[in-house]
């Protein structure tokens, strides 16, 4: 369920940031794909929708992803994409076979970089101080 509930919530963000923050945007110039987050056993997936500088989200399965990424199981996908050190998280998960990567890999890092737009921002020393 936590899984679940997290897929749903990256869309909404993601959603949310292809509206609203510039520098996201940006990283969609140019990109029309479908990309999807699942898990292997099949249990659970869901897919991002990504045209004209717009990301949305659909429950279950696209029919010809640009790139697929598989984690062994909703346990395990939610403690990967909520780990401290995602990067370290996704490369042991790659190695050990509990993470799969289907389609462009290139495309699973450009992902990836996006997810640092959907951190909310850091109040400077400046503004805590005042």
């Amino acid at each position: 369920m936590k899984f679940r509930f997290l897929l749903w919530m990256l869309g909404r963000l993601m959603a949310k940031a292809s509206r609203t923050n510039p520098e996201f945007q940006q990283q969609l110039a140019g990109k029309d794909l479908v990309f999807q987050l699942h898990t292997l056993d099949g249990k659970m997936a869901r897919h991002f929708i990504v045209k004209d500088q717009r990301i949305v989200s659909k429950r279950g399965v696209a029919s010809a992803p640009a790139f697929a990424l598989g984690f062994k199981d909703a346990t395990y996908g939610f403690a990967t994409m909520t780990a401290k050190n995602k990067q370290l998280a996704f490369m042991q998960g790659i190695q050990n076979k509990e993470i799969q990567i289907q389609g462009n890999p290139a495309l699973v890092m450009w992902f990836q970089g996006l997810m640092k737009y959907l951190m909310p921002k850091k109040k400077s020393a400046a503004k805590k101080a005042a």
